[in-house]
């Protein structure tokens, strides 16, 4: 079995990797090495690139690389029997990962392409936010409201010099070497983001947070989560018209990726946190409800998780949870005799004897 991870946590990896071949993708933005990229044109691209571009090619590269591990064993693999490709390929995503990952399922569906996925576990992923915090709905209305103006002036959210992103890291041990300076700003950053008990502090002292690289964000990706949460709605990004619009979806609208879920045709397993407050209970459920009413087979759990504890939580309860629910994955079609087989006759079965 081969897995995808998006933003999944390193002791849910070790566990797994036991069992199955680990592929680990990252968006772009995820890390960035000195020098960051500069220009405004490198920043265009919304949550409707990573699940229609960046997806789509991480899995065509883990697909790429199976075949050809697989066919180091049986030259004459052939790639799909009977419809079934000969391995099976499950995603685990967290947050945004999830969002994008089921509009690369959608999108497949409409072009009737293949995903090559054989089943889903999304924790708290995103896509509903109309449930939120009164702290999110001043950064909708305000990232809506002046998009056009500050995709100008901030075209992602980064620490662009080398010398703010060392001060940045010198401050983040410092929360780490000193408690009492570390646990009035996990108190802060928890009541920005509406109470939730994350390791806020914790996740600033990750090797990726240095002077040299450190992970930045679109202002589009930000604007299509702020029009998720205006509408209502899991829809792809909206382009600000209807001409706009028109030439990309074919349609004055964007195209409402929840009223699509009947073309998921794999297994999907939706994880939500009792304590998230960034994509809380109740917008996992609506992802639940929608799926249910298309006939997707679809299980919904929660635990007792803030939003950043499935990424850094060592709680054996969740690693047993998704390594039950990959074990449900049938395993894949054995391959045919190959037809380059040596035949032995009755008399070369005498001498081998």
């Amino acid at each position: 079995m081969a897995l995808s991870v998006l933003q999944l946590s390193q002791p849910l990896i070790k566990v797994m990797m036991f069992s199955s071949a680990i592929s680990a993708v990252l968006f772009p933005g995820s890390t960035l090495t000195s020098p960051f990229p500069q220009k405004s044109e490198y920043w265009t691209y919304s949550i409707n690139e990573h699940g229609t571009a960046d997806i789509p090619a991480m899995i065509a590269k883990i697909h790429e690389v199976k075949i050809s591990e697989l066919r180091q064993r049986e030259p004459d693999l052939e790639e799909e029997i009977n419809e079934e490709q000969p391995y099976k390929l499950c995603a685990i995503c967290h947050s945004l990962g999830g969002a994008a990952i089921l509009m690369y399922l959608v999108t497949c569906g409409m072009q009737e392409k293949p995903h090559r996925l054989s089943r889903l576990i999304l924790l708290s992923p995103a896509g509903f936010h109309d449930d939120s915090t009164f702290v999110f709905t001043i950064f909708e209305y305000v990232v809506i409201s002046m998009a056009s103006i500050l995709s100008r002036i901030v075209p992602a959210f980064y620490i662009p010099t080398r010398f703010f992103r060392m001060l940045f890291n010198k401050l983040a041990r410092d929360f780490h070497n000193y408690p009492a300076i570390g646990g009035l700003v996990q108190t802060l950053v928890s009541y920005v983001v509406g109470g939730d008990s994350s390791n806020w502090v914790g996740v600033l002292g990750l090797p990726h947070y240095n002077m040299n690289d450190m992970p930045g964000v679109s202002f589009f990706v930000a604007l299509h989560l702020a029009q998720m949460k205006h509408s209502g709605r899991f829809r792809m990004f909206d382009y600000g018209s209807p001409n706009a619009n028109m030439q990309v979806y074919g349609s004055p609208e964007p195209v409402d990726l929840g009223e699509l879920y009947r073309l998921i045709d794999i297994p999907v397993d939706l994880v939500a946190g009792r304590k998230d407050k960034v994509i809380r209970p109740s917008m996992v459920r609506k992802h639940y409800e929608l799926m249910k009413q298309a006939q997707v087979e679809v299980s919904y759990n929660e635990f007792e998780y803030a939003h950043l504890d499935f990424t850094f939580s060592h709680h054996e309860e969740l690693l047993a949870y998704v390594m039950s629910r990959l074990q449900l994955v049938k395993p894949a079609p054995e391959q045919p005799v190959t037809k380059n087989a040596i035949e032995l006759n009755d008399d070369d079965v005498e001498q081998l004897n």
